[in-house]
């Protein structure tokens, strides 16, 4: 299973696009595609604000979200 981890390069650090495996940008409406295709069986799709976004499935680790990069 692929690793999927944002990109962070949209607005506010919204994830435009998606690292997916060896593929460096993946527009995030193909990553939810795929997930949505079950291509993804640890991730999920959520809708903000009317766009549609990847998540990993809930679990305690951080180091596999999404958006680990991501600074709090």
């Amino acid at each position: 299973m692929a690793k999927i981890i944002g990109n962070n390069d949209g607005p506010n650090g919204r994830n435009e696009s998606y690292k997916i495996g060896s593929r460096k940008e993946v527009p995030r409406t193909q990553a939810v595609k795929e997930v949505k295709e079950g291509k993804h069986p640890g991730a999920h799709v959520v809708k903000v604000n009317n766009r549609e976004y990847v998540r990993d499935n809930p679990d305690n680790s951080k180091k596999d979200n999404v958006n680990r990069n991501k600074k709090k």
